[in-house]
């Protein structure tokens, strides 16, 4: 088979390529896989700027079924498989060279870590947004929200996450870190309940904390979600997981989300919740969907899930939304949030895998993941090594007033 590799413009859209029956292609981001038994790039009606933005052209003994991406926690299924050969490396997300059988006994062995899936012909991977076209004009009282998330206080709650020697889902000290952020939450004004979950068996904990809208009609409700906990898995369930990045910056940053709306007067209910056990298999976030009567799932207008939002891993400021196709109008809205009140890069994604977004998904509840931009990763998670000098805190804040932004034009303001 022979692959090549092109970069292109966020400007020129998929759609603009036509099919032939020996060519097809796979978007990553920037980068456009070209392929076939003898791939014809210009029978795709590829734009010419492609000659100057060409990565690479090679053959190689593989069929079309062998090829699988594979979509990651930091390097977690490099780690673990080092002997797969990647094809293309776009750091979340990876084009492997897989024999069916082996792809079948690894899809569903880590799914906390990563997932893979068969390449699809002609499929967008991961896409990356035109910022200009989706810049709109800002609105006083979402810019005024969004000015209210401070780096300072971001900076003392991940701090005060981090102090904690480990996070680990059945460990006294995440007992001790639902307690410290169970204050906070009340301190701020809003109906804290604890949850008890089972994880494997044993007892570990959701958070659960509600503020009411104020309107008169049928209220709906957005919710916030973070996992809190933390792992370390070369050391064990005793070792030290500070977790900083993975995931003290989105449990931090939905504690910074939930200070900035707390005297917000919204037409919506706001929910913000802290899982437990999502490391050992997303136990957290499946028994909390589980829990939910229909009425309440319907009521649910948005879910907006944060893991991992604190580490610049490419020279650019960028931001990946993943969701499924029922997430696109989420999507759009956060694209938006970021054109117009951010400075971030946004790619997108309709590969769901691997955080509490996904059990959401699969109950049919729109739900996007915001996590730090796909061009490289933090290679440092899942370990001692996962500490606060790897985070890039203005970076954070940025994804955090995107998040606002778009929480706020979800819920409304109360008339």
């Amino acid at each position: 088979m022979q692959l090549a590799s092109y970069r292109i413009s966020e400007k020129i859209g998929t759609e603009q390529l036509a099919t032939s029956p020996d060519t097809a292609w796979a978007r990553f981001g920037d980068e456009l896989l070209v392929y076939g038994d003898k791939a014809q790039p210009e029978k795709l009606g590829l734009p010419q700027e492609r000659n100057a933005g060409q990565v690479s052209e090679r053959q190689l003994p593989l069929q079309r079924a062998e090829l699988y991406v594979v979509v990651q926690n930091g390097r977690m299924f490099q780690k673990e498989h080092p002997e797969v050969p990647v094809l293309l490396d776009k750091g979340r997300y990876l084009l492997t060279h897989l024999d069916p059988q082996t792809a079948d006994l690894l899809k569903d062995s880590s799914p906390t870590c990563y997932g893979l899936f068969q390449l699809q012909e002609n499929q967008v991977v991961f896409d990356v947004r035109d910022s200009a076209a989706a810049r709109v004009a800002r609105v006083d009282w979402i810019q005024e929200r969004v000015n209210r998330v401070d780096r300072a206080s971001f900076e003392s709650f991940l701090t005060s996450l981090v102090a904690f020697p480990t996070r680990q889902s059945l460990s006294a000290d995440f007992k001790q870190a639902v307690s410290w952020a169970r204050e906070q939450l009340k301190n701020m004004g809003y109906t804290v309940t604890v949850k008890s979950i089972s994880v494997n068996g044993s007892s570990s904990r959701n958070i659960v904390a509600d503020k009411k809208g104020l309107s008169t009609g049928p209220r709906k409700v957005v919710l916030i979600t973070a996992h809190l906990d933390s792992i370390n898995l070369a050391g064990g369930p005793a070792a030290v997981a500070p977790g900083a990045d993975d995931n003290g910056s989105g449990s931090a940053g939905a504690l910074e989300m939930a200070r900035v709306f707390s005297d917000h007067a919204s037409e919506h209910d706001m929910r913000f919740i802290l899982f437990g056990g999502e490391e050992q298999g997303l136990f957290g976030s499946k028994q909390y969907v589980a829990s939910l009567s229909p009425t309440e799932k319907q009521r649910i207008l948005a879910v907006l899930n944060m893991d991992m939002i604190g580490s610049l891993n490419a020279p650019t400021r960028s931001v990946m939304l993943e969701g499924a196709p029922l997430s696109q109008t989420l999507i759009d809205s956060l694209s938006e949030a970021a054109a117009t009140y951010t400075e971030l890069r946004v790619e997108t994604s309709l590969n769901p895998f691997a955080s509490d977004h996904v059990p959401f998904i699969n109950a049919n509840i729109p739900a996007v993941l915001t996590i730090e931009g796909a061009d490289s990763t933090n290679g440092n998670i899942h370990s001692a090594g996962d500490t606060l000098n790897h985070i890039d805190f203005d970076f954070a804040v940025e994804i955090l007033r995107m998040n606002v932004a778009f929480a706020a034009g979800e819920m409304g303001i109360s008339s």
